[in-house]
């Protein structure tokens, strides 16, 4: 806290008995209240200044201190929390009464859901980019010649425990698969296969 900070409170810069009460966005104008009542307004553009009088003190009928009393017995402040009176009027001509819960406090998350709704669109999408259930490489598919059918390379295989798997030779496992060389295999690898001989 400031050294001087005190002297920025309308307790130390009003007049004694005033009170700020409201201010006018499009006059750029803040509204006071005296003690008895009346209304005053500052300049425009200043929080603080020379004031001049607006208003008169309204005439207090029995009806207004029947509804404060009122008010009070079920606990109704009669004043906000921050000490302003609201200055809007409905059509009977009461003060409108601001409710506890305003609109101010929910706007900012109305504000933001749209952006966190994003986000998730975003997540879910990249989560299903990621996690796509068809693989990245495709096996490759190809024709295969007589009496061999397609098979593809799995890690560890080398032509001779192809060979042994399926029966056969290795220069029948070439003589099927004429660009195949033995010492490049692949995972995923197509190539045409003898099939298994029957014991």
């Amino acid at each position: 806290m400031g050294r001087w900070t005190q002297y920025d409170e309308d307790s130390y810069r009003l007049p004694e008995g005033m009170k700020r009460v409201g201010y006018d966005s499009d006059t750029g104008r803040y509204q006071f209240r005296a003690q008895d009542g009346s209304l005053w307004e500052g300049p425009q553009g200043a929080q603080f200044g020379e004031m001049r009088r607006v208003g008169v003190a309204p005439v207090v009928t029995e009806d207004r201190v029947q509804e404060e009393d009122e008010e009070a017995e079920i606990g109704v402040p009669s004043s906000r929390a921050d000490g302003y009176r609201p200055l809007a009027t409905d059509a009977n001509g009461s003060d409108f009464v601001y409710s506890r819960h305003t609109s101010r406090s929910d706007s900012a998350y109305r504000m933001i859901l749209p952006f966190f709704l994003i986000i998730a669109v975003v997540l879910l999408l990249v989560f299903r980019l990621v996690h796509s259930s068809t693989p990245a490489n495709p096996p490759e598919a190809i024709l295969c010649p007589g009496a061999t059918e397609a098979d593809h390379i799995v890690r560890g295989d080398t032509c001779w425990s192809l060979s042994q798997a399926r029966g056969c030779t290795v220069q029948d496992i070439l003589d099927a698969n004429q660009e195949l060389n033995c010492d490049a295999l692949r995972p995923g690898q197509a190539v045409c296969l003898p099939r298994p001989q029957k014991a």
